[in-house]
């Protein structure tokens, strides 16, 4: 096989790496993000929770972020495996903005959930007073405006280079999306925000048991803290791989062709797109094997959906359905 042969071929695999994992995670990203707003806004623990709030918003982001790579990777299709945003400038501009601001949502959102379970479980009372679900919804409204406003350079100076492909024209916007965007805004602050009050909240709920609170809202404190602890984890490990990608992208263009340096980045920006990816798609999963409590609350869900569908009611004990007497008796623990 000649040099040039070989090469094609670790393109087209790294194309069809991303392109597959693509597929398998906006399945199971649009799956366990739907489970997650439906459990945690029909569970009625969960009414009225700010932790409970910032885990729907961030599922409604996550699919976003999952739809868009998707449709991206449809395109392609249609363009025998180029990249859509090679061909039209209005994609170009589009398949930048939209990642940006999802992933600076996500981030900030990510950074509300860990400070909010810092606040609501610690032991001086002023402090549980600052979390409350109005200023989460202000909180959210208004990164969402702010981190759309912070797309606009991006929307203004991407322009299609012919050897290139997408990229930002102005040399200020690179130099601030390398040296503060991506390193610190993007990364290294809401990495460091995260896991100090994750890292906090989960010693203030060891502690939590000296509390005079009812042993429901410790066990609920308790399970949101556990959870938001595993998400700052892995929202670190999977995304830490794309800023430093990202910074080194920004700064190191590579010519389109058949060399080993292109081929070589192209497998980069694979991994570490999926690994991003993976963040927005497996929430609902990590919640699972973190929380057995979750597992229960997903398990009483669906097979309250389930009476539902069929038209059975737990409060009419002449039509219950033998496998669901349990539930039916038990309800009030999953609630």
């Amino acid at each position: 096989m000649s040099n040039s042969s070989y090469v094609s071929t670790l393109i087209l695999n790294a194309q069809l790496f991303s392109s597959y994992s693509t597929y398998i995670e906006f399945a199971i990203g649009l799956i366990g993000n739907i489970f997650n707003i439906l459990v945690f806004t029909n569970t009625k623990i969960f009414h009225q929770n700010r932790c409970a709030f910032y885990l729907v918003a961030e599922s409604i982001f996550d699919i976003g972020q999952l739809t868009q790579n998707f449709a991206n990777t449809i395109w392609a299709l249609f363009l025998n495996g180029n990249d859509p945003t090679t061909v039209s400038l209005t994609w170009c501009k589009l398949r930048s903005i939209f990642p940006q601001w999802y992933r600076l949502m996500l981030s900030a959102i990510v950074c509300f959930a860990a400070i909010d379970q810092f606040l609501s479980t610690h032991h001086r009372p002023y402090l549980r007073q600052l979390s409350s679900l109005t200023i989460a919804r202000y909180q959210v409204y208004f990164a969402t405006g702010f981190c759309l406003l912070h797309t606009i350079p991006a929307a203004v100076f991407l322009q299609i280079s012919p050897i290139f492909g997408c990229i930002v024209s102005s040399i200020g916007l690179i130099n601030y999306y390398s040296y503060a965007f991506y390193p610190i805004i993007n990364g290294l602050f809401p990495i460091c925000v995260s896991s100090l009050f994750s890292i906090l909240a989960y010693r203030n709920v060891r502690h939590i048991v000296r509390r005079q609170i009812p042993i429901n809202r410790r066990r609920l404190d308790q399970q949101l803290t556990a959870i938001i602890f595993v998400r700052v984890i892995f929202y670190v490990i999977l995304q830490l791989p794309f800023t430093i990608y990202r910074i080194y992208s920004l700064n190191m263009n590579i010519p389109k062709g058949n060399t080993i340096a292109y081929a070589i980045d192209r497998w980069i920006q694979a991994v570490v797109l999926v690994l991003a990816y993976l963040s927005h798609a497996i929430n609902f999963y990590i919640f699972l094997l973190t929380s057995s409590r979750y597992r229960r609350q997903v398990r009483h869900f669906i097979m309250k959906t389930y009476e539902a569908l069929a038209g059975w009611c737990c409060n009419d004990h002449h039509r219950v359905h033998p496998l669901d007497a349990t539930s039916c008796r038990s309800g009030a623990e999953f609630e």
